[in-house]
């Protein structure tokens, strides 16, 4: 039998529409969450699919699609797909409730945007001291 640990260790496959301006949608969304809180793997299937495993006492599936869906990537909304999606938003929200794990008090969402913007180089700097600032 696993450990205790384990069973809160989900495994899910996250489906992207086609028509989109990035073919490679799940290689994408695999580099976003790499510094997600709780995401233990997150790797490419195809274009279109990406499978994903977390810890769900750190993050939860709801979070993670919405982290992707406000970096400009288009979910599939298949009506199977969204009952799918639905019924694991309510199965997870249950279980991390049981958990005594808190809702909207994750940072992990804002912590993959403040990574991002560290590593990428960009001239968004401003050397001005603070009190000046307000001066423009």
């Amino acid at each position: 039998m696993g450990s205790r640990d384990d069973e809160h260790v989900k495994r899910r496959e996250i489906l992207f529409s086609a028509p989109h301006p990035d073919p490679q949608q799940a290689a994408t969304a695999a580099a976003v969450l790499a510094g997600m809180d709780g995401v233990l793997l997150a790797k490419p299937l195809d274009p279109l699919t990406l499978e994903v495993h977390y810890h769900l006492g750190h993050t939860c599936l709801a979070q993670i699609e919405s982290t992707l869906q406000a970096r400009g990537l288009h979910l599939d909304n298949a009506l199977l797909v969204k009952l799918k999606r639905a019924l694991a938003h309510y199965t997870e929200d249950t279980e991390r409730d049981n958990l005594g794990c808190p809702r909207g008090d994750s940072n992990c969402t804002t912590q993959v945007f403040i990574t991002q913007y560290q590593r990428r180089p960009h001239g968004c700097r401003d050397d001005r001291p603070k009190h000046w600032r307000r001066y423009l």
